[in-house]
């Protein structure tokens, strides 16, 4: 008989998640996210001697975004799409600068790379769309808790309330972030980018051509945007500087992102696949009401 555990089902429509997730907001605060992951000496190390972000970014970026969609937005495919990454983490193992021994899938080491998403998406969401109420909070944690199921975090390696959360996420700040060497990258605004190896080829020669001009400021604004949405006591824990000359600006730029997104028609404000499971909601939704 199949279990419910073997086969946990995404958020449900209508959720937090299932709004904030395929907004393309969302975009502006994943390189935070992935700062915050990559300053556990174990996910840094691993994400170091293993990944391809430092010679196909564009790539790596793009199957990690369709990978968190899939999460919320999966379906069915929600599930496979977790026992896929488990797949994926099975080798990745080796030694972090502490000198210590790690596994991708060990579960505290996971369950981080995880959990760093719902202080960002929080801290975030306070410029970029509103800042939550506790109810909302409560249930953006719950629906975090739910997609960590989907990929294979069973419940006693994540706290399970807000209340156990909080006191989880400190103790980790206090004694295991820290500048890693990803880290440094990833907010470095000097370490050249290769452009975009995949797209339509006259748009791949264009990039290529203008690269010397775009990369500079690419890198400027994945490293401002990873440390503006970084919760304050996480930039304190990994030492990552931040002014108030550049706390106004982040400020500025998030009231055009709030004016602006907002109004753009569905097509330009959700992700596809977002834009496809919203779709099949609605008509779902008017073919139960017929």
């Amino acid at each position: 008989m199949t279990q419910a555990h073997d086969h946990p089902a995404p958020p449900s429509p209508g959720g937090v998640l299932w709004s904030l997730t395929g907004d393309v907001r969302a975009l502006l605060m994943l390189p935070a996210a992935l700062v915050l992951q990559v300053a556990h000496p174990a996910v840094g190390a691993g994400v170091d001697e293993h990944s391809v972000f430092r010679t196909d970014p564009w790539g790596r970026a793009d199957r990690s975004l369709r990978s968190l969609q899939l999460w919320v937005y999966g379906g069915d495919a929600a599930a496979e799409e977790g026992r896929r990454l488990r797949r994926l983490h099975r080798t990745i193992q080796g030694t972090d600068t502490r000198g210590r021994r790690y596994h991708a899938l060990t579960p505290a080491t996971y369950a981080w790379v995880h959990a760093t998403g719902f202080p960002v998406y929080r801290y975030a969401a306070r410029y970029l769309v509103r800042p939550m109420t506790g109810a909302q909070e409560r249930a953006l944690y719950a629906e975090w808790l739910q997609v960590g199921r989907v990929l294979g975090i069973r419940d006693r390696d994540m706290p399970q309330t807000i209340e156990e959360f909080w006191p989880y996420y400190q103790k980790a700040l206090a004694d295991e972030v820290e500048m890693t060497a990803v880290v440094r990258d990833l907010l470095a605004t000097d370490v050249p980018l290769p452009p975009p190896a995949r797209g339509p080829l006259p748009v791949r020669l264009a990039l290529r051509a203008l690269w010397p001009l775009l990369w500079p400021r690419l890198a400027r604004a994945r490293a401002f945007l990873a440390a503006g949405f970084l919760p304050p006591e996480a930039r304190a824990a990994i030492g990552v500087d931040w002014s108030e000359a550049q706390e106004r600006r982040l400020r500025r730029v998030a009231r055009v992102v709030r004016a602006v997104v907002p109004v753009l028609p569905e097509r330009l404000r959700y992700l596809p696949l977002a834009r496809e499971a919203r779709r099949a909601h609605r008509l779902g939704t008017e073919a139960g009401r017929g």
